[in-house]
């Protein structure tokens, strides 16, 4: 299974958890000799402008984090183009869930999802799609950029029984049919995470119940890297997920 990476995300850009050192090597010791790993490249300003105003866009430069955030957008965009041939994750940082088209919170600074979708959409590739944003936090930028463009569905389970947040991902893939689904694959809903619910098994019944549904569909289907910051399992739920989203 492809993942886009690079070193650069190794690099501790600010104070916040999700920029915490060794938080992306807790994930590469996992799956470093299960994958194959594709190298990120940067997203266009024009990719990021179909998403933020050039106010937004013009903060994030000032405050020294747009080469890092730029590059996360990048291997989104990446990791969403892989995915509409094979499954694919986006092992990138910083997350995005949180940032809206003119602000951002919660560690986030460009919305890697809505830039990777938008990119698609403008380049022929999708009509409709499926956000599955299994983050604990709801994913209010991801809401407010492509809440009203008509062509995305956006599902942000939210639970405090593994039974019933499987079952609510179950049924946003059995509702309409689309070409591509989007997982903001946040991993502190896990067990022993902030959220204290999901398990690896249930990380891995979700890539599976995606892989099944894209197959069935035959929609694309990728995830990219949201939260998750108990570095002692952050690698382990990751790689189930990704256990789950591989072709047998």
């Amino acid at each position: 299974m492809k993942v886009v990476w690079s070193e650069k995300f190794i690099e501790s850009y600010t104070m916040d958890p999700a920029a915490a050192s060794g938080r992306m090597e807790a994930i590469l010791d996992v799956i470093r000799d299960k994958v194959t790993f594709v190298e990120a490249r940067p997203a266009g300003e024009e990719d990021i402008a179909a998403c933020h105003t050039k106010y937004h866009i013009e903060h994030i430069r000032q405050i020294g984090i747009y080469e890092i955030a730029a590059l996360a957008a990048g291997g989104a965009i990446q990791a969403a183009e892989i995915g509409m041939k094979e499954p694919c994750f986006g092992l990138v940082r910083p997350p995005g869930h949180h940032a809206s088209a003119n602000s951002c919170w919660g560690f986030c600074y460009f919305n890697n999802m809505a830039i990777a979708l938008e990119k698609l959409k403008k380049d022929g590739k999708i009509k409709k799609a499926l956000v599955l944003d299994i983050d604990l936090h709801f994913g209010d930028g991801t809401v407010n950029i492509l809440g009203g463009k008509g062509y995305v569905t956006l599902v942000n389970p939210s639970t405090n029984s593994p039974v019933d947040f499987l079952r609510q991902v179950e049924k946003a893939l059995a509702a309409e049919p689309v070409d591509v689904i989007g997982i903001s694959a946040g991993f502190d809903y896990a067990r022993e995470d902030w959220g204290g619910v999901l398990g690896e098994s249930d990380y891995t019944d979700i890539g599976r119940m995606v892989r099944e549904t894209a197959r069935k569909t035959n929609a694309g289907f990728f995830a990219i890297l949201e939260g998750g910051y108990n570095h002692r399992v952050l690698g382990h739920n990751c790689m189930a997920l990704l256990e789950g989203m591989r072709e047998d």
